[in-house]
């Protein structure tokens, strides 16, 4: 039998065993502990929270600083503002680490899939060709080609400075 060894899940297994009390989307950004904390930006209504548990590296949050379950409870400057935050992370994204696609959305509720269904967010995920193969599916593992830590480091400055800002309305480039 093959071993695939993953240390670093043991965090996702304690996380589970002692779930913290509290909404992450209310208690992160109010500790001001961002780099600890995984928080890469703050913008006036809201901030961008990295996924503790991604589904691809570079997986990003952003969230209203309001806590809400739905986007129907938000007013019209706070939902631009999440909007041009996402626009900023995905040009960081596409700065910092090249993905060729995204996925985005808001899972709202917890039929449709929201892990947090009290404080509604929207995800961001980098996709890359081939970033998908049989290990989920047969060995129910996801791999991780890097630690959190590392892709933090890797997309805050894109995200501090968003100097020459292209045309986000460009497609990806495909390799």
């Amino acid at each position: 039998m093959d071993h695939l060894w993953a240390p670093w899940r043991m965090a996702y297994i304690d996380a589970g065993a002692t779930k913290d009390e509290g909404c992450i989307f209310c208690t992160k950004p109010a500790e001001h502990r961002d780099e600890e904390n995984l928080l890469l930006y703050r913008s006036e209504r809201c901030f961008v929270l990295m996924n503790l548990f991604p589904y691809n590296n570079g997986h990003l949050m952003v969230a209203p600083y309001v806590h809400v379950p739905t986007i129907l409870e938000l007013d019209p400057p706070t939902l631009t503002d999440i909007m041009t935050t996402t626009q900023r992370c995905l040009t960081a994204l596409q700065k910092a680490m090249k993905p060729h696609g995204f996925n985005m959305g808001i899972n709202q509720g917890s039929v449709a899939g929201a892990g947090i269904t009290e404080h509604v967010h929207f995800h961001i995920v980098p996709r890359w060709n081939g970033d998908t193969n049989f290990m989920p599916v047969l060995a129910d593992t996801k791999v991780m080609p890097d630690y959190l830590k590392n892709t933090y480091r890797q997309i805050r400055p894109y995200l501090e400075n968003p100097t020459d800002r292209q045309n986000l309305a460009a497609p990806v480039d495909d390799p």
